[in-house]
């Protein structure tokens, strides 16, 4: 029987990074993909090639980065800034929730140690630690040994992606379009907790969806978040 996660105190060890990053390798490939992916749209945004591998080094911030990528022009107004902001804000609320449920763990670290392991967490990477946790693991190094790895690993697929970007005219034709929703998609099956649990995911897509063609703008992308968030609230009232 896996002991009481909580009834165990966290701590660090060389061991546990190595073993955090043997953890994350079968999330490696799609990571390479999305980092990729995200260097291509770069370069066809009119991103430079110092400029989309710092805000990958410096952000770290996977879909949010595609998302103010996406938006950007070159002559953005003060409107558009406090939009994006918005929106990539939006995109980022998911980690509340995500570090929250750290808080169990890491909470019995100092603040000088837990916050900053904070700046390395990701879907996937949280997903890995939070897997060893709930099988009674306790050792804070696995979260960070993963999630250095996998930003370096975004860190070094942006290039490529940017210089694959630089001789493209049209991604779409390669399917890199796709790789954001696929990443995601992929991402929803290990928090797979039966139909109800799904219900908020539908209907989130579905909003999100109807916003998009009747709202131009990244509108729909607040809509699904509020609507899902909702619909999960109501759902969670009712257990």
């Amino acid at each position: 029987m896996a002991a009481d996660p909580d009834s165990r105190p966290p701590h660090w060890s060389l061991a546990g990074l190595v073993a955090g990053a043997r953890l994350a390798a079968p999330i490696m490939p799609g990571m390479v993909a999305f980092g990729t992916t995200f260097g291509t749209v770069a370069a066809q945004k009119g991103l430079t090639l110092t400029e989309a591998t710092l805000m990958s080094l410096l952000m770290f911030a996977g879909a949010s980065q595609f998302v103010a990528v996406e938006m950007w022009t070159d002559s953005l107004t003060l409107a558009g800034v406090a939009t994006i902001g918005l929106v990539t804000a939006t995109v980022n609320m998911r980690f509340i929730l995500m570090t929250a449920a750290l808080r169990p763990w890491l909470g019995g670290l100092p603040a000088w140690q837990s916050y900053p392991a904070l700046f390395v967490v990701t879907d996937p990477g949280w997903l890995v630690a939070m897997r060893y946790r709930s099988a009674g693991g306790a050792d804070a190094s696995i979260l960070v040994g993963g999630g250095i790895v996998l930003w370096m690993i975004w860190v070094a697929s942006t290039v490529p992606g940017y210089l694959l970007g630089a001789l493209l005219t049209d991604p779409k034709r390669l399917g890199l379009d796709l790789v954001l929703p696929c990443f995601f998609m992929v991402m929803l099956v290990p928090m797979w907790r039966g139909i109800r649990r799904a219900i908020p995911w539908v209907i989130a897509g579905a909003i999100a969806l109807v916003v998009a063609e009747l709202v131009p703008g990244w509108w729909f992308i607040i809509a699904g978040a509020i609507a899902g968030s909702i619909i999960g609230g109501l759902l969670d009232e009712r257990d």
